[in-house]
């Protein structure tokens, strides 16, 4: 297997993948896509019904469902990335996914996360302080978070609330950044419309460590007009960098010749 130094991460909210027709235009836009690891949440498939989703080149594909058709997360991983699984935790209600694993003998973990549209960010909040201790440099976390982190991720520009700021507060002791607002300070840009409100918001984010700062080559949102949600994508300069030896600085004799 080739190795590959780039590798792309996508995340977005399907809205349901019971139809048969929308399985297959979700399975078409990842081909299109062609990330390394895509994550989708709120799948709706029960248990039972997981076998239903296939995508041709990305065998890979881990679940943490319900018994019944609400919520829901999957992953899958491209045949094209040596990735080896050496841990999976997940919760039964379909909210949470995590895979540890190694990418061409490099650690990462991919968490993927679906919050409740009640208590959202203390949701969230809980899951990071319960596996703080999985969490390091080559983590990268996914999702739909149900909250804007930021007042700039809202078009009402309204403040977030306590839990919010909470929830802010728990990512920053873990030195986790939201990479697209770290990349694009000052971009308006959205992934989700509420008609209810009648309001933007960019309620997808991609979190990861910031000692990793310099490995994150872009993010992006990419329209989808299969689901209410857009999605998020992230290219990631992936493998050990080589460091360069330091030049030893020389005195030119010329110079001193001529003088």
């Amino acid at each position: 297997m080739a190795i590959n130094n780039h590798l792309s991460i996508i995340t977005l909210n399907v809205n349901g993948l019971n139809a048969p027709i929308k399985r297959h235009r979700v399975a078409e836009w990842i081909k299109r896509q062609k990330p390394s690891i895509c994550c989708l949440q709120e799948t709706h498939l029960r248990t039972k019904d997981t076998y239903r989703l296939k995508v041709k080149g990305w065998g890979k594909i881990f679940h943490a469902n319900r018994h019944d058709r609400k919520a829901g997360v999957a992953m899958l991983i491209s045949d094209k990335i040596d990735f080896k699984t050496k841990d999976i935790k997940k919760d039964k209600e379909g909210h949470y996914l995590m895979i540890k694993g190694s990418i061409q003998g490099e650690d990462v973990t991919i968490i993927n996360i679906y919050a409740p549209n009640i208590g959202a960010p203390r949701y969230i909040q809980q899951i990071l302080t319960d596996i703080k201790g999985e969490i390091d440099g080559n983590t990268i976390i996914v999702g739909e978070f149900n909250t804007p982190l930021t007042p700039m991720d809202r078009s009402s520009r309204q403040k977030t609330n306590k839990a919010t700021e909470i929830l802010k507060e728990t990512t920053e002791k873990l030195d986790l950044i939201d990479i697209f607002r770290t990349l694009h300070p000052k971009k308006s840009e959205y992934t989700f419309f509420s008609s209810v409100h009648g309001t933007f918001s960019r309620i997808d984010p991609i979190l990861g460590h910031k000692a990793n700062l310099n490995k994150f080559r872009s993010i992006e949102i990419i329209s989808s007009i299969f689901s209410d949600h857009n999605a998020m994508k992230l290219e990631i300069n992936h493998g050990k960098s080589k460091e360069k030896k330091p030049t030893t600085w020389r005195l030119n004799n010329m110079l001193l010749k001529n003088q």
